[in-house]
C-alpha cells in the first residue's frame, strides 16, 4: 500500500530564468547585441541573486564578496577568485554574507551559451570533441581551482570582444578547463566515461532501473542475475561505468533524493528517509552524514540560505 504524505512547501520556490526576464538593466547584454555567447554581470543586491535554474551552460566568477554557494544539492564557500560551470536546468545561487551595506558593484562575472549550436560544433568539427567530457561533467557544476586569474583576464576579453575573436576566446577558455584536473564536482554522482562493449551496455541499463526505482528495495546480488552477469563482473563494470561501488552509488542517489526534500519541503526527516529509499533512520542518517558532513537537520537549516535575504 503506498502511503500518502501531505507536504506544505517552502515559501520560496525554486525559479526558471526565461528570456523575457533578462534585460540590460540587470546587467545581461542588450538583445541584438550578442550571438552564440551571452555575458552578464551584476552586483549585490541583485534581483538575479536567487535560487533559479535556466536552459544554457554558465561559467560563474565571483569577483568580490564572500557566503555560501548553492549548486544542486551542494551547500559550500565562496570568495574572490570562485569558478564554477552549471549544466542546463541544473539549480544554483550565490548568496553574500559580507556585503556592505551600500551593496557591491560588481560581483558577478557570468557567460551563459546554449547546447544546441555547440553539439552541432562537436558533429562537425573533431577537434572540439574535447571539451565534450567538460559539458558531461557540468551537470553536476564543476568548481575549478588555481585558474581563476587566467579565466578573469578571458572573460574580459570575452565582454569587451566580438565576432569571431569573441568566440575563439570563448572556446580557447573552455579547451582550458576541460584539459584542467584541478577541480571537484559539486552535486549527484559524478557518471564516468566507459567502453561501448556488451557489458556496459547492460550495465549502463542497471544504472538506468536504479535511477528511475533507487526509492525501492533490489541488491546487487538480484541486478547482476537479472542482467545474466556473474556478480564479481557487474560489480567490476559497475565501479567503471560510474567511479562508485554498486552500495555507494545507491546511497548516493537517496541521499540526493532526500536533499531535495529536504530543500524543497518541510516533510518530517523521518518521513523522508523512507521517501528516499533507506529502510532504517539510523542507517539513513549514518549515509548522509558521511556524504554531507552534516546531519539531515543540519542541511535544512543550512539550506534556508539558498534563497538569499
Amino acid at each position: 500500500m503506498t502511503k500518502l504524505i501531505h507536504t506544505r512547501e517552502v515559501p520560496h520556490a525554486l525559479e526558471v530564468e526565461r528570456e523575457g526576464q533578462r534585460d540590460a538593466t540587470q546587467g545581461f547584454e542588450p538583445k541584438g547585441s550578442y550571438g552564440f555567447i551571452r555575458y552578464l554581470e551584476h552586483g549585490v543586491p541583485s534581483s538575479l541573486v536567487r535560487w533559479h535554474y535556466h536552459e544554457e551552460y554558465e561559467l560563474h566568477l565571483i569577483v568580490a564578496s564572500s557566503g555560501k554557494v548553492f549548486v544542486g544539492d551542494y551547500i559550500g564557500q565562496f570568495e574572490p577568485g570562485h569558478l564554477v560551470l552549471t549544466g542546463p536546468r541544473v539549480p544554483h545561487n550565490w548568496v553574500s554574507m559580507d556585503a556592505p551595506q551600500q551593496g557591491v558593484k560588481l560581483r558577478d562575472m557570468v557567460i551563459q551559451f546554449a547546447h544546441a549550436p555547440l553539439a552541432v560544433l562537436l558533429d562537425a568539427i573533431p577537434e572540439v570533441k574535447t571539451i565534450l567530457p567538460l559539458l558531461q561533467r557540468s551537470l553536476h557544476g564543476i568548481e575549478f581551482f588555481g585558474v581563476s586569474d587566467a579565466a578573469m583576464q578571458r572573460f574580459i576579453r570575452i565582454r569587451d570582444g566580438s565576432g569571431l575573436a569573441r568566440f575563439i576566446e570563448f572556446l580557447t577558455l573552455l579547451d582550458e578547463l576541460a584539459r584542467s584536473n584541478q577541480y571537484q564536482l559539486l552535486s549527484t554522482v559524478a557518471m564516468q566515461s566507459s567502453d561501448d562493449d556488451a557489458s556496459m551496455a547492460r550495465v549502463s541499463s542497471a544504472i538506468g532501473f536504479i535511477v528511475e526505482n533507487y526509492s525501492s528495495q533490489f541488491s546487487m546480488k538480484e541486478l547482476a542475475q537479472q542482467l545474466d552477469m556473474p556478480e564479481r563482473m557487474f560489480s567490476r563494470f559497475f565501479r567503471s561505468a560510474t567511479g562508485n561501488s554498486f552500495t555507494d552509488f545507491v546511497n548516493r542517489l537517496r541521499v540526493n533524493r532526500a536533499c531535495q526534500l529536504l530543500m524543497e519541503t518541510e516533510r518530517y526527516v523521518t518521513n523522508i528517509c523512507y521517501d528516499a529509499g533507506f529502510n532504517n533512520v539510523a542507517n539513513f542518517n549514518r549515509r548522509f552524514l558521511e556524504l554531507k558532513g552534516m546531519t539531515p537537520k543540519q542541511f535544512r537549516q543550512q539550506a534556508q540560505g539558498r534563497f538569499g535575504a
